[in-house]
């Protein structure tokens, strides 16, 4: 029963590294929506109240580095579906 189930699971082998493929694109592209997003806030921000650019250039470095994080980590996961 095993070896049929592993046999089934390796049919599916070149669908599931087309689909990491696409994931680590779609990983990407939305890393750079995100972190374009928290630019244009921050720029919004900047423009109301420019006296607080300090707190709100922190801010944006700190939410930048998590969305980077995510993506980067969504990326590293797709890779290692493909090579492994």
């Amino acid at each position: 029963m095993l070896s049929v189930m592993m046999q089934a699971a390796m049919d599916f082998a070149p669908l599931a590294k087309l689909g990491a493929g696409v994931g680590a694109g779609l990983a990407a592209i939305g890393g750079g929506i995100g972190i374009s997003g928290i630019g244009r806030g921050a720029m919004e921000a900047i423009a109301r109240q420019p006296e607080a650019i300090g707190d709100i250039r922190s801010n944006m470095i700190l939410a930048a580095a998590l969305v980077e994080g995510v993506a980067f980590f969504a990326i590293v996961v797709c890779l290692l579906v493909i090579f492994l």
